[in-house]
């Protein structure tokens, strides 16, 4: 017994002296930046997590945290703060780096053989020393474009991210023929250049796009999407970023966290499919690691795919946030009722990474003890850490199940045997699609899904718009006393209830609430009536005489239309004009009767004067001669001026006259009055009893010119109508005289 004991005693002393030399205490540093202040929470916990752990076999060592919080990550503060760290002798730094500080880091990393862990954005180049936690998305996103069949989108990109995924989808476009519009945003900081932007792809017709930026520029896009109403179907939106796909407000959350498994308005609200919610009920912290808010793109009814790298069923998401919904937002800002970041995620992530390399470190017997000072950062040449290169090693041989899946690295620091799921955002809800990684590439899930959810659609109740208009949808004349569907009657209501009977479904008529059909206002960029109820998700189908329009047509999908009719002008009915006194006067118009009596004053004024000159108007008669032939008296002439009117007027109403011309000059203006008077006594004569006895039907309006050019009848056209639309769209003049009036 004795000796057994004597054993046991040297057994241990000896494993003791071969730990002797691993430290107890590892310690890593950490640079934060200003907008790190979750990451830097998450950071300290998870470091609290470990050190908290009573499992001795699991806990060997202790973890220590030196931190330095950056104002800005210029090159200057990144190496005094990366030489600080560095003199303290830290194992491993934990931080983040932007375009600014890249190169820095990577360079003092290489030549001091320190290990810098981090969350940012993976590195194209081939470097060491550097352990990304973030996967890259290139292979998804190609994946992902190939699935959907796109071949014409606008790529918008942000250059501090770098270059590789432009550079993969470049080389696809040339390959697969595809038609790309590529536009940097990486260095916009007025959020109006995205509406400039937005609005010139509008101009090019393009409506899907592939927005790979970080979360907050990506917000900002997504807001000059919905100001510019570029929210509606048929827009589909790709947001190349792990920022989770689902959308949950954090205040709903802790109000109702309790009432989440029997609420499905909560559910609704928060736009979370059933198969979201985590196990017994537990609610996660919102269910959501809502970095983008997309609530109001998909809701106008717009499709936006997202990556997730982050499983809510994963015990150790569960766990993890259990603990992290009761921290003191005190200690730790941004805990508690603020939605985890992916970035805060791949912080825990790196923890457990550091834990691991150095537990293997240790099984190893690797001394990586830190003894006297640990040089100056800045000497030249620079004197590398000679465990550097074993503790690189180390972290890059770790295989380990975090937060966001399995955790592993290839020979360069990156990520590798990830999977990452995809989710399709849409106002019935969020759904999980389909994952990629690196060996299936993408997998589309939603067949099985789809089968079992069409397999329901006899329990769900469709929701059909419909406007009041007859002969289409009317109210029954007892309508107060019926209930539903049975209240109306019309084509468009038989039309609904055969479909119904056709398909095998259940629906429910809903009068559109404003009256209106449906347009969009031209400021907010917003859709009215039916139209409406169907782009933000209030109706699932609408039976009405709607007109197909090109601009409807780019929201909403229409059936081959029951009824082809073209824009109309109608008018009150003329009414039926009876013969009045000055009947008589209507077979000729207004100007004709009076060019008749100019032509009647004229024609006897110039008769009158021909007379006064010629010779041979003016003559006595054989009495006058004989009575005294040696003074004869002056000789009359008979065509004085009421002579004159005489004779027209005689002439004019086809009756003669006592007196006629003697001259040449006077029987030729005589003769040209008569014919004049024939032709017009003709017309007249032929056209006055029709005029008597056929009551007149009067058009005024014959076309769209002739309404512009009246003043007098008020016109306009049905609020929100397709009519309405093509007058205001349309470039012509006479259209544009019309709106205008």
């Amino acid at each position: 017994m004795g000796h057994g004991v004597v054993q046991s005693v040297l057994f241990l002393w000896i494993f003791g002296k071969s730990l002797a030399g691993f430290p107890n205490q590892i310690n890593i540093g950490g640079l934060f930046v200003r907008s790190t202040v979750q990451e830097h929470s998450a950071f300290r916990f998870a470091v609290q997590l470990y050190n908290s752990n009573q499992n001795v076999t699991e806990k060997p060592f202790q973890l220590n945290y030196n931190v330095d919080n950056l104002e800005s990550s210029n090159s200057f503060s990144v190496t005094h703060a990366f030489c600080s760290q560095f003199s303290r002798g830290v194992y491993a730094i934990f931080g983040f780096y932007d375009k600014k500080s890249m190169n820095t880091l990577t360079s003092f990393c290489g030549a001091l053989h320190t290990s810098f862990i981090t969350p940012s954005y993976p590195i194209d180049a081939d470097v060491q020393f550097i352990i990304q936690m973030r996967p890259t998305l290139r292979g998804a996103v190609l994946s992902l474009l190939a699935h959907y069949k796109w071949e014409r989108f606008v790529y918008l990109y942000d250059t501090e991210r770098g270059f590789s995924i432009l550079q993969a989808i470049m080389e696809s476009a040339v390959a697969n023929n595809w038609q790309v519009t590529a536009r940097s945003v990486g260095s916009i900081t007025d959020p109006q250049e995205y509406r400039y932007i937005i609005e010139e792809m509008d101009r090019r017709q393009e409506k899907r796009f592939l927005i790979d930026c970080e979360v907050e520029r990506i917000n900002a896009i997504l807001e000059q999407v919905v100001t510019l109403g570029k929210n509606s179907r048929g827009y589909h939106y790709i947001l190349a970023n792990l920022a989770p796909a689902w959308s949950c407000s954090p205040s709903i959350t802790s109000q109702f966290s309790a009432l989440l498994p029997r609420c499905p308005a909560y559910q609704a609200n928060c736009r979370i499919s059933p198969e979201l919610h985590p196990p017994n009920g537990q609610l996660s912290h919102g269910l959501g690691f809502s970095n983008v808010s997309i609530d109001k793109v998909f809701l106008g009814g717009a499709n936006i795919t997202g990556f997730q790298i982050i499983n809510p069923e994963s015990p150790i998401v569960q766990q993890f946030l259990q603990r992290w919904d009761r921290l003191d937002e005190r200690e730790f800002p941004e805990a508690r009722n603020t939605p985890l970041k992916y970035t805060s995620a791949l912080t825990h992530d790196a923890i457990l990474v550091v834990a691991e390399a150095f537990r293997y470190l240790r099984r190893q017997r690797v001394d990586v003890s830190r003894r006297g000072s640990a040089g100056d950062c800045l000497a030249n040449p620079a004197i590398p850490w000679s465990q550097g290169i074993d503790i690189e090693r180390a972290l890059k041989m770790v295989r380990v199940q975090g937060m966001t899946g399995n955790i592993q690295f290839d020979t360069y620091g990156r990520r590798s045997n990830y999977t990452i799921d995809v989710y399709e955002m849409k106002p019935g809800g969020t759904r999980k699609i389909g994952y990629w990684n690196e060996y299936e590439r993408f997998v589309y899930i939603m067949d099985q899904q789809v089968t079992n959810g069409s397999s329901t659609m006899e329990n769900r109740t469709i929701v059909v718009t419909t406007i009041m208009e007859a002969p289409y949808v009317m109210y029954k004349k007892n309508y107060m006393h019926l209930e539903g569907n049975e209240r109306y009657e019309g084509y468009c209501v038989d039309l609904a209830s055969e479909i119904a009977k056709h398909v095998g479904i259940k629906y429910k008529l809903s009068i559109v609430t404003d009256g209106k059909y449906g347009a969009r206002d031209p400021e907010t960029k917003t859709w009215n009536g039916m139209v409406g109820e169907l782009v933000y998700g209030r109706a699932d189908i609408a039976v009405a005489p709607l007109t197909i329009t090109l601009v409807r047509e780019e929201v909403i999908d229409f059936s081959k239309p029951f009824m082809s009719l073209g824009i109309s002008i109608m008018i009150k009915k003329p009414q039926k004009s009876k013969p009045g006194v000055f009947s008589f006067l209507d077979p000729l118009a207004y100007e004709i009767w009076m060019c008749i009596v100019f032509a009647y004053i004229g024609v006897s004024v110039v008769l009158f004067l021909v007379s006064r000159f010629s010779p041979y108007e003016w003559h006595l008669d054989d009495n006058d001669e004989a009575k005294d032939p040696q003074t004869p008296p002056d000789p009359p002439n008979d065509f004085g001026i009421f002579n004159s009117l005489w004779f027209s007027l005689g002439a004019f109403m086809q009756q003669g006259c006592d007196i006629s011309p003697r001259s040449l000059s006077g029987r030729i203006v005589g003769g040209v009055w008569w014919f004049f008077t024939l032709i017009i006594i003709s017309s007249y004569t032929a056209n006055l009893a029709a005029f008597l006895t056929v009551e007149r039907m009067v058009s005024p309006i014959e076309s769209a010119e002739d309404l512009a050019k009246q003043t007098e009848i008020a016109y306009g056209t049905l609020d929100s109508g397709s009519t309405k639309e093509f007058f205001r769209a349309s470039e012509l003049r006479v259209e544009d005289m019309v709106l205008s009036a």
